[in-house]
């Protein structure tokens, strides 16, 4: 059950993480990021408290237990993101970067036994820890994108944009009335409006 194709993708990504934010200054972290009400310094944090909580999840699952993704759920989450998005830059650097090197560590050493083991979403489902390198793949280069800084959409991966495509397009009918989804696709009517994809 070892993804290592999505180990792989995920330490590429972290690997890109790191020279795109390598030269970042204090200026550039306070600056809005492509997501509306969060700056640069939300994402860098985000990204930290997301591969941070992996390594807490996977450490559980080691130990066989099951815990929240967050500490306190979505609203701990949303307050972790707004408590370190003001530090300075180097502190915003360090944290993204040293918690990602930790998670793919941790991703190489990690027992097979464990990567059929459960763990548990923001949301409160629970799948495979093998799930995990793909989800923190993904996680960091849409989020690679909104920093707007040189990363656009057009550098993704082929091989994130295969494999997350399809799980994109077969949410889309929960997202969307799906009568003004398919005369979109069919090109017989405008974008329907998405709900938020989580």
């Amino acid at each position: 059950m070892r993804p290592q194709a999505d180990i792989e993708g995920c330490r590429v990504a972290h690997d890109l993480l790191r020279s795109v934010v390598a030269d970042l200054g204090d200026a550039e972290v306070r600056r809005a990021s492509k997501l509306p009400g969060w700056s640069v310094g939300h994402v860098l944090t985000h990204l930290a408290r997301n591969a941070e909580a992996m390594c807490r999840r996977i450490d559980a699952a080691v130990r066989s237990e099951v815990i929240d993704q967050y500490e306190g759920g979505r609203a701990g989450r949303a307050a972790e993101i707004e408590a370190g998005a003001n530090r300075d830059a180097a502190a915003l650097r360090n944290d993204a970067t040293s918690w990602s090197l930790t998670l793919d560590d941790l991703f190489q050493s990690l027992p097979d036994e464990v990567w059929a083991r459960p763990v548990r979403t923001v949301a409160g489902d629970e799948h495979p820890v093998a799930l995990l390198p793909f989800m923190r793949w993904w996680e960091v280069e849409v989020h690679l994108v909104d920093l707007g800084l040189t990363i656009r959409s057009s550098d993704w991966t082929d091989s994130l944009v295969n494999k997350a495509l399809p799980r994109l397009l077969a949410g889309l009918p929960g997202r969307a009335d799906e009568r003004e989804l398919m005369a979109w696709l069919l090109g017989r009517g405008p974008a329907p409006e998405l709900q938020p994809w989580r």
